[in-house]
């Protein structure tokens, strides 16, 4: 019989839900039919921690006096927008100074989560309302009005593997990647992440309370670059690249344990972001898509040394046990994200749910169906 979310959020205040990692129902799936499952259990939560370059934060700095209408802004010598009004701002995670490419966007974000002083520089032209010129400062996240994460795709439903043929080593967001197939860099959590468990987005959707980065947020919409592939396995799960999420939350309340800037060598900067999503097991079908395993998860292996050559397929289970084989060929294998962080993120969400502090949202709208991917194309001269 299927459940509601009513159904389940009481159950969550009565202390009655039972809430399982999506790798314990996994290994519960072992011995019990999903029919079992979805009797038995009634949260499933989910996590991932890695690299999301398409991030940032909101921030309002608050007016001085006089006012001034920012027209350029740097955070600690990093350029960021100065076309949101204002004395509002955009930090992307990957905003850099090229003098210091090493610190960027997702640095100061960092800085401002742990509580850090951030000096703020700003110039504008002068105008009979904001005839201020020019401002040198200090601020942190609590001397200014609002700091808010919004991250406008995070999460992929599946990432490719990336591996490199040529002679050379190629520097990458999937970290450096050694000549000659000697290595191969994967990201995603496998069997824990979050929309390999709902691959069809069924249960997330507009308006999905999560976790992130140790806080409550919500998702905001389907992410850039979202498309509900026709490329699955026998088991309904993309086999590259597709869905993602654009996803807010108050920065102020965030954690550097679950959000921090990186820097990839001769790359650039990027941001490692700790989400966690509960899937409300509200039918048999859900509960069979939650029991999804590391082996029966595939992804597409890339030649990024070689135009995006696909070489061939793997799975999860192969990429987690530090080896695989493509064309007869025995790669080495790493991960750019955490999978220690994730299970960490997936018990903490558990624990709020089992303590009744964490209730469940249904979708104000679904996710879209029938996306596809545009290319973009260069003018002819």
């Amino acid at each position: 019989m299927a459940k509601t979310y009513a159904e389940i959020n009481d159950k969550i205040k009565k202390g009655t839900a039972v809430v399982l990692t999506a790798e314990e129902v996994s290994e519960l799936a072992k011995t019990l039919s999903p029919k079992e499952i979805a009797e038995k259990v009634d949260v499933v939560t989910t996590a991932t921690f890695g690299a999301m370059c398409s991030s940032g934060a909101f921030l309002n700095f608050g007016h001085t006096n006089p006012p001034i209408r920012m027209e350029k802004i740097e955070l600690n010598g990093v350029r960021v927008s100065g076309g949101l009004a204002a004395v509002d701002t955009y930090v992307g995670a990957t905003d850099c100074n090229p003098e210091n490419p090493s610190y960027g966007g997702a640095h100061i974000i960092e800085d401002l989560v742990a509580g850090k002083e951030i000096t703020l520089e700003a110039w504008g032209k002068g105008t009979d309302c904001y005839p201020r010129k020019h401002i040198k400062t200090v601020i942190t996240k609590d001397t200014i009005n609002e700091a808010i994460l919004y991250n406008p795709r995070n999460a992929y439903q599946n990432y490719n593997v990336a591996t490199n043929s040529t002679d050379k080593i190629k520097y990458t967001y999937m970290g450096t990647l050694l000549p000659k197939l000697r290595n191969a860099s994967y990201s995603t959590a496998g069997e824990l992440s979050p929309l390999l468990n709902d691959p069809e987005c069924r249960t997330i959707g507009l308006g999905t309370r999560i976790f992130l980065c140790g806080t409550e947020g919500y998702v905001t919409w389907n992410g850039t670059q979202f498309h509900s592939t026709k490329e699955t396995n026998e088991y309904g799960i993309p086999t590259s690249n597709a869905r993602t999420i654009a996803v807010i939350g108050d920065l102020k309340n965030m954690s550097t344990e679950f959000l921090r800037g990186v820097y990839y060598e001769k790359y650039g900067v990027s941001m490692f972001v700790g989400i966690g999503i509960p899937i409300p097991i509200l039918d048999e079908d859900l509960a069979r898509r939650v029991s999804i395993r590391n082996e029966q998860i595939e992804t597409t292996v890339v030649d990024y040394g070689n135009g995006n050559k696909i070489l061939g397929k793997t799975n999860y289970a192969a990429l987690q046990s530090g080896e695989i084989e493509v064309n007869g060929h025995k790669i080495k294998t790493a991960p750019v994200a955490s999978l220690s962080k994730a299970r960490q993120i997936a018990e903490i969400l558990k624990s709020w749910i089992q303590k009744g502090d964490f209730l469940l949202t249904e979708p104000v709208r679904p996710m879209p169906t029938g996306t596809s991917l545009k290319k973009l194309q260069e003018i002819e001269k």
